[in-house]
C-alpha cells in the first residue's frame, strides 16, 4: 500500500509556549511536514507583536529549532485590514508551493479560531489545532514535564500586577495568579518567551532588562473607546 506524503504546514510561531508546545505535537505527528515557522514583528522596534522579544531572541529559537523563519512585519499603527493584507501577500506564494495547513497554539477562544479559518479558506488553506480545547492545567502540567521553559514578558496590566511580569511560569507562579486568570494567559492576560525545549539544540541565553509600561488607545467592533496599559519586561539576548 503506498503511504501518503505529509502535509506541508507552516507554523504559526510567537515564540510563546501554547505555539511550543503545538510545534512539539505536530512534529511528533507524521501526518505533517513542518516548512517553517510564521511570526509577525514590529516592524518600528524589531520585536515580537505583543510579546515585545528582540527580534534576536526570536532568530535565536528558530537556529536553535532548526526550521526557517519567516516574518511578517507590521507598522505599530497597523489596522486589521492592512494586517489581512499583510498576512495574505506572504501567504499566497507559499500555498503556490503546497503549504496548505497553518498551524496554532490557541486552547479555546472559539471567536479566533472561526476568524482564522475563515480567513485562511479565502487563501485555499486549512488551520490545525493541536492543542484546542484541553484544560489549562493540563497544557501546562505537559509543557513543564517534558522539560519546557518559559518566562512571562508582557501582562496586561488591566487584570494583572506589574510584578508578574519577568518572572519564570511555574507552578508557584500559577499559584499566585487572581482566581479569575486563564492559568495559560489565553485571554491575553500574560505572554511568554520560550528559551528551554525539548526539541532546541540549545537553551537560549538571556539577562533580564527593565519593565516598562506601554498604553494603548483602541475601539472594539461597537465603536466603544477603550485604554490598556501592558508592562514589558526586556529580555537582553547573552
Amino acid at each position: 500500500m503506498q503511504t501518503k506524503s505529509p502535509k506541508k504546514a507552516l507554523m504559526n510561531w510567537s515564540g510563546g509556549k501554547d505555539s511550543a508546545l503545538s510545534l512539539y505535537h505536530v512534529l511528533k505527528d507524521k501526518n505533517y511536514d513542518v516548512q517553517s515557522l510564521l511570526t509577525t514583528v514590529n516592524d518600528a522596534f524589531g520585536r515580537v507583536s505583543m510579546h515585545g522579544v528582540r527580534e534576536e531572541l526570536l532568530d535565536k529559537q528558530a537556529e536553535s529549532i532548526g526550521l526557517e523563519l519567516v516574518k511578517v512585519r507590521l507598522s505599530e499603527t497597523v489596522s486589521m485590514e492592512e494586517y489581512h493584507a499583510q498576512m495574505a501577500a506572504m501567504l499566497r506564494p507559499m500555498v503556490e508551493k503546497g503549504i496548505e495547513y497553518s498551524i496554532f497554539g490557541d486552547i479555546f477562544l472559539e471567536d479566533l479560531r472561526q476568524h482564522r479559518e475563515e480567513r485562511l479558506t479565502m487563501l485555499g488553506m486549512r488551520g490545525v489545532f493541536p492543542i484546542w480545547k484541553r484544560p489549562s492545567l493540563e497544557l501546562l502540567a505537559e509543557f513543564w514535564d517534558l522539560g519546557f521553559k518559559t518566562i512571562v514578558v508582557s501582562v496586561n496590566g488591566n487584570v494583572l500586577d506589574k510584578s508578574f511580569c519577568g518572572k519564570i511560569l511555574d507552578r508557584d507562579f500559577i499559584k499566585e495568579l487572581p482566581a479569575n486568570i486563564d492559568p495559560c494567559g489565553e485571554n491575553g492576560e500574560f505572554h511568554t518567551f520560550v528559551y528551554e525545549a525539548p526539541y532546541f539544540k540549545q537553551t537560549i541565553g538571556f539577562e533580564l532588562g527593565e519593565t516598562v509600561d506601554k498604553t494603548y488607545n483602541f475601539k472594539d467592533s461597537d465603536g466603544n473607546e477603550h485604554i490598556s496599559t501592558y508592562y514589558f519586561t526586556d529580555l537582553l539576548p547573552k
